[in-house]
């Protein structure tokens, strides 16, 4: 998977979440709406998320060392781990906290004007970077559902980022619902719930995003036709009669160890064996790129051979 696409999306989030970031607290100056302030420090954590999210881009891009011998492409995992951290303890806990204290002591909507604007504002605003990291996952999701390229991908960027964005356009309709009942009825306990329903949501994207990045950072191997193509390319070599057993392991989103005991001809020289082995590998790496290392172990195939002594 490329990063470009990833990339671009993150450029597209951070962009619009500083300016609405800046126009939300605005608001809050003006109108004292604590879904105005949930906001604004959500729009803030985003931002910071993002930041992350290219951190960990760059620092994945350090060459393998003597410590850290197969690279750094974990870091991507590492920092969106730490973003679904950020989110949950700056936006969500920040947010019903910020909820619960305006329900227990309301007060009116000031200026509500600034509210609708900056909020109307942000919802374009964030509908652009929505589009854009739909758009870029697009090409990567294929026939799969959204749900299940959430699940499924190996690139974290993407997913958070859509994630984020899903979050952020439900919650600025919390806002504005919040918002408009505290308005129309008078009763700043309205404010209250939206700055609630806000933090809630917050919570869940921050959870989702937890349990999906601990998936990647305690080692995922690649997704099933991917492995089907390996083993394919694998028996494909003439001096390969069958793969025995096969293990892959993502290394980063576009690094992919392969390891796989594959049975090969009894009679064959050490030579032959060495050369199958060699045309194996370049096999696999012409089928799957990202199959970066690859450790293949000759073994003779049992079966074959306690049938080849029976006849």
């Amino acid at each position: 998977m490329s990063t470009g696409g990833g990339t671009r999306a993150i450029v597209a989030a951070l962009a619009a979440n500083l300016a609405i970031a800046v126009a939300k607290f605005i608001a809050f100056l003006f109108t004292g709406s604590s879904s105005m302030l949930a906001e604004s420090i959500h729009s803030v954590a985003d931002s910071g998320n993002q930041g992350l999210l290219i951190l960990g881009g760059r620092r994945a891009t350090q060459r393998s060392d003597r410590k850290h011998p197969f690279g750094y492409g974990r870091e991507r995992y590492f920092y969106a781990f730490v973003v679904a951290v950020v989110l949950f303890t700056i936006g969500a806990a920040f947010s019903l906290y910020e909820g619960v204290e305006k329900v227990m002591h309301p007060h009116a909507v000031e200026s509500p004007q600034w509210a609708f604007g900056v909020l109307i504002f942000a919802i374009v605003a964030e509908g652009f970077s929505f589009r854009t990291a739909i758009r870029e996952s697009r090409p990567l999701k294929g026939s799969h559902s959204w749900v299940a390229f959430i699940r499924r991908a190996k690139a974290p960027e993407l997913p958070v980022v859509l994630l984020e964005d899903l979050g952020a356009l439900l919650g600025l309709v919390f806002a504005l619902f919040g918002v408009t009942m505290a308005v129309v009825s008078g009763d700043g306990t309205w404010d209250g719930i939206g700055t609630l329903m806000i933090g809630a949501l917050l919570a869940v994207i921050a959870v989702i995003l937890a349990i999906e990045t601990k998936s990647l950072l305690i080692g995922e191997s690649a997704a099933p036709e991917v492995e089907d193509d390996i083993c394919a390319a694998l028996e494909g070599a003439p001096e390969v009669e069958r793969v025995i057993h096969m293990r892959t392991l993502h290394l980063g989103p576009e690094e992919l160890l392969v390891a796989a005991k594959i049975a090969v001809r009894h009679d064959d020289t050490a030579a032959e064996v060495a050369r199958g082995i060699d045309e194996a590998e370049q096999r696999v790496r012409d089928a799957v790129p990202i199959a970066r290392v690859i450790y293949l172990e000759p073994d003779l195939d049992r079966n074959a051979v306690s049938d080849a002594t029976k006849a």
